[in-house]
């Protein structure tokens, strides 16, 4: 591919900022920079036409953490990493919701909801006796004297589940697609370039720079990368990362819908939300982890079957339903739920292991990738 001389000059050349994704991360990481560095040249590059990976695939949930995800968090960190955890979680939602407002999110705050199936009545028996325990661990992070978490009878005609839900009474929900808008929106105000379909292939030291390399066999160079690709990273650093594809469907309008709010069920493997009187269930990939540890986009029978049974037969069984649309995204994952953010070369660094908790963290992992750039 051939560039003319002022799509060189003016896209590709002088970069003091490269940022290789245009996600929540990248976009946050992006206007965080512009922020410290009024006059830098930032660039954003996306290997697709949307982002790639999870930011605009995901559900929506404006969320920190169920009983049962706080509780088995528990048993793999200690008390003050998972307080640590719930922190980063709020605080990042604090900062998007601020960034952008809660208008152009959509946000609303109906509360969330833990579902436990008839046969975890374990989990939903030890979930329930540790609500005062969890309820008195968050005092820590929202310092507030009313409990987050409490039972409340199902209201929902769900089936096949245990008749007694647990609520959050902060978690809410927003559209994702206009938080994304709202993120380009502002950097196209901030003067930072965004190129999509400019899949960044490899980078290499040039010269004190950083020379980038396109899968359309243009270069080019940058004083400064920051790695905001999540789930792809792993091409261009070794760490505790792993793809992870979460599938998605969405249902046709349906009319009189009376679920409202976000849920979790089954340890959080399956999630759905209403959105524009639909429902929106994703999840399943404990199903098969190994299919479904991939950047690939894609759907299989096995997940798409499970998520409609679970329609037909927990959460709309008496309300006819058609599928209206269906997708994939991919996560990063590891085997700690703490984000990776360093610099993994000179002048190269990286936010990523969002561990599935995008929305609640990305604006807050962008500022802290931005700020490891010290001025020069």
């Amino acid at each position: 591919m051939n560039l003319s001389y002022w799509e060189q000059n003016i896209w590709l050349s002088n970069i003091d900022v490269a940022i290789i994704g245009s996600g929540i991360v990248g976009l946050s990481c992006a206007l965080a920079l512009r922020d410290r560095f009024p006059k830098k040249k930032i660039v954003v590059f996306e290997k697709g036409m949307l982002p790639s990976g999870a930011s605009t695939k995901n559900a929506g949930f404006a969320c920190f953490g169920s009983i049962s995800e706080i509780l088995e968090d528990l048993t793999t960190h200690s008390e003050e990493e998972v307080i640590q955890l719930i922190k980063n979680r709020v605080e990042g939602l604090q900062l998007l919701r601020k960034n952008l407002g809660d208008k152009q999110l959509d946000f609303q705050q109906w509360g969330g909801y833990e579902v436990f199936t008839e046969r975890d009545a374990e989990l939903f028996s030890t979930s329930i006796e540790n609500i005062p325990y969890i309820n008195k661990l968050l005092k820590y992070v929202f310092h507030d004297e009313n409990d987050i978490f409490s039972v409340r009878n199902d209201s929902f005609s769900f089936k096949n589940v245990q008749k007694q839900l647990l609520f959050n009474r902060l978690e809410g929900q927003l559209d994702t697609g206009k938080m994304m808008q709202g993120l380009i929106q502002k950097c196209s105000e901030n003067s930072i370039f965004i190129l999509n379909n400019a899949e960044i292939t490899s980078f290499s030291a040039n010269n004190g720079e950083i020379l980038l390399e396109m899968n359309n066999s243009v270069k080019c160079s940058a004083k400064k990368v920051c790695i905001a690709t999540n789930g792809f990273a792993k091409q261009f650093i070794n760490a505790d990362l792993q793809p992870a594809r979460a599938q998605v469907l969405v249902t046709k309008p349906i009319p009189n819908l009376h679920i409202k709010g976000t849920f979790h069920l089954d340890k959080g493997y399956y999630y759905f939300r209403n959105i524009h009187d639909r429902i929106l269930l994703g999840g399943g990939r404990n199903l098969d982890f190994t299919t479904e540890a991939t950047t690939e986009p894609g759907l299989t029978h096995l997940i798409q079957n499970e998520l409609e049974r679970l329609l037909r037969t927990t959460i709309l069984p008496n309300t006819p339903f058609e599928i209206d649309t269906r997708w994939s995204g991919v996560m990063g994952v590891g085997k700690q739920k703490k984000p990776i953010i360093k610099e993994v070369q000179s002048n190269v660094y990286c936010g990523v292991r969002l561990g599935g908790m995008g929305v609640a963290i990305g604006s807050s992992v962008g500022k802290q990738l931005a700020n490891l750039i010290e001025p020069t």
